[in-house]
């Protein structure tokens, strides 16, 4: 069961190349994924919070079971949400079966609640992509700290990677987009000629209709 009193701890952080998890997650296969790659530390008081990283994200995992029997999930976001202004990552199994929730799945995190959703197909993809979010973040950590203020922060992966699920958007204009309209909120709601400038019409109209169908 979720913490009631601590939705969200305040002020945890683990140190660079190391994630926080939820106890709940030892002895899973993502955690078994870390060995040998990055150092779980694993915590009882995280509350909602499945991972956290140590740049104040907070990774939250919705399983195929969570989408399937209810709406549980979307209270345990929207308490996280309301809970904290740190940012929020969602990771979404998107699996045969839950495929048929996953859209209002992700209009709800990202249109509704402004958070970054990644599907992954289970544990084994999701471990690995706590594991490439944890060395991005290493990497920027150890780059020139003035460099690094003109650099998007440790979402910067996460949002890269989503905006390339968008049909005919690959990594760059991906980054071509994401230098115009910093986030998904904003991408979201440019018009199709604001986009246009950026890649084109063909592509701007995909990208109009990836979000009104989600």
């Amino acid at each position: 069961m979720d913490d009631v009193r601590t939705p969200v701890r305040a002020g945890a952080a683990a140190p660079y190349g190391q994630v926080l998890v939820n106890e709940k997650w030892r002895g899973s296969a993502i955690a078994q994924g870390f060995q040998g790659k990055i150092k779980p530390i694993f915590e009882d008081g995280l509350g909602l919070v499945d991972f956290h990283l140590s740049n104040q994200t907070c990774v939250l995992y919705i399983s195929e079971t969570d989408m399937v029997v209810g709406n549980s999930y979307k209270r345990k976001l929207v308490r996280f949400r309301k809970a904290t202004s740190l940012r929020g990552i969602v990771l979404v199994e998107k699996t045969r079966i839950s495929e048929q929730y996953f859209q209002s799945v992700q209009k709800f995190v990202v249109l509704e609640l402004g958070m970054t959703l990644l599907p992954v197909a289970g544990h084994t993809e999701a471990s690995q992509l706590l594991i490439q979010l944890v060395h991005e973040e290493s990497k920027e950590h150890g780059h020139n700290p003035f460099r690094r203020k003109s650099r998007s922060n440790l979402a910067e992966p996460a949002v890269l990677a989503m905006v390339q699920q968008i049909p005919g958007v690959g990594k760059v204009k991906a980054l071509a987009l994401l230098q115009q309209f910093p986030s998904i909120h904003q991408l979201s709601n440019a018009t199709t000629e604001e986009l246009e400038v950026v890649v084109g019409r063909t592509i701007a109209q995909q990208i109009r209709t990836f979000f009104i169908q989600t």
